[in-house]
């Protein structure tokens, strides 16, 4: 499977961007899809995840301000950033966990297909 994301960008604080990433190529099926970013030094971490049937999870420091979404028909996730911070600022990979592997969001993005990351900076 390839992904294709796109979306990131320069944007102030306090405003908004949505992020895409479209799956294509041979795919069995898709389970889980998810959004990670990692900032130079860090750790790669989940921003947001969803299964197959909708079930959405969160890192703790988005919530309330970030929505994950797919369009099944698309093999597509999103996700809608409000609000953002200059602590948003990340290169952003999208993460698809194909119909092979269990339909669960992976913190680390385990037998997930990565994307190529779209880079998000947010200026104070």
């Amino acid at each position: 499977v390839q992904l294709q994301a796109c979306g990131g960008g320069l944007v102030q604080a306090g405003g908004s961007l949505r992020l895409s990433c479209a799956a294509s190529g041979s795919i069995f099926s898709i389970n889980a899809m998810g959004w990670y970013r990692q900032t130079t030094g860090k750790e790669r971490e989940l921003v947001a995840g969803m299964t197959s049937g909708g079930s959405a999870n969160y890192a703790d420091s988005v919530k309330g301000r970030f929505t994950i979404s797919r369009d099944n028909a698309k093999n597509t996730v999103y996700l809608q950033m409000n609000s953002l911070k200059p602590e948003d600022t990340a290169v952003y990979y999208c993460n698809v966990r194909e119909g092979y592997y269990s339909d669960y969001v992976d913190r680390s993005g385990l037998f997930g297909s990565w994307g190529q990351g779209t880079q998000l900076t947010v200026s104070s």
